[in-house]
């Protein structure tokens, strides 16, 4: 799944996020709050952990795509998890900054983990509607 969503509403934020969410009803939370925030963001969503490390290092169907200035890590991904990607990103992106999102079991975990390429998380909210306050506690 990739989609591309430009929130262009006015306001500051980041200008590039890529989203890595496997969950579609998260991914269009997620999205809504971006709009709802008013960022003036556009958005990049992928589905898997391989695809995160396909956009991010410009490879295969992903050539072409910008270099994000946010990327929001689900940590709980299938196959390749979020601790698998932030190992594989190298030090050359180490300027990306990184804000895993979880569910709130799993804050040992991510405290628990050998990375120190988290910028910051945030726990997925229970309510939709407290997403917008998520992002903005973010941005």
């Amino acid at each position: 799944m990739t989609a591309d969503v430009d929130t262009d509403a006015g306001g500051d934020g980041p200008d590039t996020v890529l989203i890595v969410e496997d969950n579609p009803g998260d991914l269009r939370l997620i999205e809504e709050a971006f709009r709802a925030a008013r960022l003036e963001t556009t958005l990049h969503a992928v589905s898997t952990g391989e695809a995160a490390l396909d956009f991010v290092y410009r490879r295969g169907e992903y050539v072409d795509a910008p270099e994000p200035d946010v990327i929001l890590l689900d940590w709980n991904l299938p196959k390749m998890d979020g601790e698998d990607v932030l190992c594989e990103l190298e030090d050359d992106l180490a300027q990306i900054p990184v804000v895993v999102m979880t569910g709130a079991h799993a804050k040992e975990t991510i405290a628990e983990s050998e990375t120190d390429r988290i910028d910051t998380y945030l726990t997925k909210p229970s309510d939709p509607t407290e997403y917008v306050d998520a992002i903005h506690s973010v941005y």
